[in-house]
């Protein structure tokens, strides 16, 4: 999509006025032609007359006016450009869900060799942090460009009680907001990439969570991970492991983010991919005034070379 300054675009009253002009000449020609009865001597006197070929003219000629009033009206373009700086906060949901062996060889293991290549695979100048949720969330490692210390940490995380996704996000906002109270006056933009594989049991809602995280201008793509048809022990007691799909989606919808399913190990790996390729880059309007200029050039071009071909003169 091209997008244009219209506040200069009231120039194109310029090229409708040409094109009633030519209308109006035309119509002043014709008038005269039948005001000419004899038509033997009309005949004589303009033998040869342009018929179609005039008009291509003019249009090419009102087509480079068109497209001059384009470019000085500063056309942009959408185009995707390698972000220079961002913070990104990885939540991981640490309940006893995550035990459940439906993704080999089990959730957890899964989402944590998944995250470890995630974060690897960001550019180095992304400060990222780890927070892990469980009945409670936690801090686990606070945005840092020390990769490795990130992926150190996923590796350390344990099984606990609990699933509090809405926690997970106000600490995740919470440890964004320490760090950019230490940076510079113009912080980088944030993120949160959030996987769960539960439903919220304990700590503040997840509806209370949405209005945070858009309140803050922080968007939360979420991940709901697993094939939501284990069964797992939790204190001698076997119970279902459900996926609430609807609160992440909810969660992921309301604050601009992004919501994805992940039955497996490999399909958690083309998310996180996914992901990383959207907060990787930003889109920015470049200007493609040249691009403009030069189609107006081509058809300038047209315009004088079939006028001297078919009428022996510049228009």
């Amino acid at each position: 999509m091209t997008f244009l300054s219209a506040g200069r675009l009231w120039l194109l009253v310029l090229a409708a006025a040409l094109v009633v002009a030519y209308v109006v000449l035309q119509r002043r020609r014709r008038d005269y032609a039948l005001r000419f009865t004899n038509l033997a001597l009309l005949d004589q006197v303009a033998p040869q007359r342009p018929g179609w070929r005039r008009h291509v003219t003019a249009a090419l000629f009102i087509m480079t006016v068109v497209i001059l009033i384009g470019a000085f009206a500063r056309p942009a373009m959408p185009v995707q450009v390698p972000r220079e700086r961002a913070t990104i906060i990885v939540a991981i949901d640490v309940s006893p869900s995550m035990a459940a062996s439906d993704v080999s060889p089990d959730r957890l293991t899964a989402a944590k060799e998944s995250a470890q290549r995630f974060v690897e695979s960001l550019p180095d100048r992304f400060n990222v942090g780890l927070v892990a949720f469980s009945s409670a969330a936690a801090v686990v490692s606070s945005p840092t460009h020390d990769h490795q210390a990130v992926t150190d940490s996923i590796e350390n995380l344990q099984i606990a009680p609990g699933t509090a996704i809405g926690e997970g996000v106000f600490t995740s906002l919470q440890s964004i907001q320490s760090f950019d109270s230490e940076a510079e006056d113009d912080p980088p933009p944030s993120a949160v990439v959030l996987l769960s594989d539960g439903e919220n049991t304990s700590g503040r809602p997840v509806t209370a969570a949405v209005e945070a995280a858009s309140g803050a201008d922080v968007p939360v793509s979420t991940i709901a991970f697993g094939t939501g048809a284990s069964i797992i022990e939790i204190n001698g007691q076997y119970v279902e492991a459900n996926i609430d799909k609807a609160a992440l989606e909810n969660l992921a919808n309301g604050t601009g983010g992004h919501f994805y399913e992940a039955e497996s190990e490999e399909e958690l790996t083309d998310v996180y991919d996914d992901i990383g390729s959207s907060l990787g880059t930003e889109t920015v309007h470049e200007e493609v005034v040249p691009l403009f200029v030069g189609i107006a050039l081509l058809f300038a071009a047209a315009t004088a070379v079939t006028s001297l071909i078919w009428f022996q003169r510049l228009p």
